[in-house]
């Protein structure tokens, strides 16, 4: 199964933006859902943000109101907006795909650091 590509990390100030991009590698059309997840050293994954096919949001009230999810079904990619940074965002990023026709994917992983 080929993983989902995943950018857009790196080291922001806080209260910056960052925006992660994660392209599926088939078509959105058999996906069921996308999302990130996030890990920081020491603490269990935890899911931040989900978008299903038909547009269902969710997200962690720890970044609702910051971070925004959402799909380009023509570039078969999701987009994490990620506003108001705060130093408890500091993780790595996972992308995951949940498939209608498959066992789910997961990206490699982006590191996000935010500094104060």
């Amino acid at each position: 199964q080929v993983q989902p590509v995943e950018s857009g990390g790196g080291l922001v100030q806080s209260g910056g933006s960052l925006r992660l991009p994660c392209a599926a590698s088939r078509s959105i059309v058999s996906i069921n859902a996308m999302g990130w997840y996030r890990q920081a050293p020491g603490k269990q994954r935890e899911l931040v943000a989900t978008i299903t096919t038909g547009g269902t949001l969710s997200y962690s009230r720890s970044v609702k109101g910051r971070f925004t999810i959402s799909r380009d079904n023509a570039k078969n990619t999701v987009y994490l907006q990620k506003n108001s940074l705060k130093v408890g965002d500091t993780a790595v990023y996972y992308c995951t795909v949940d498939y209608a026709d498959r066992a789910p994917t997961w990206s490699q992983g982006t590191q996000v650091t935010v500094s104060s």
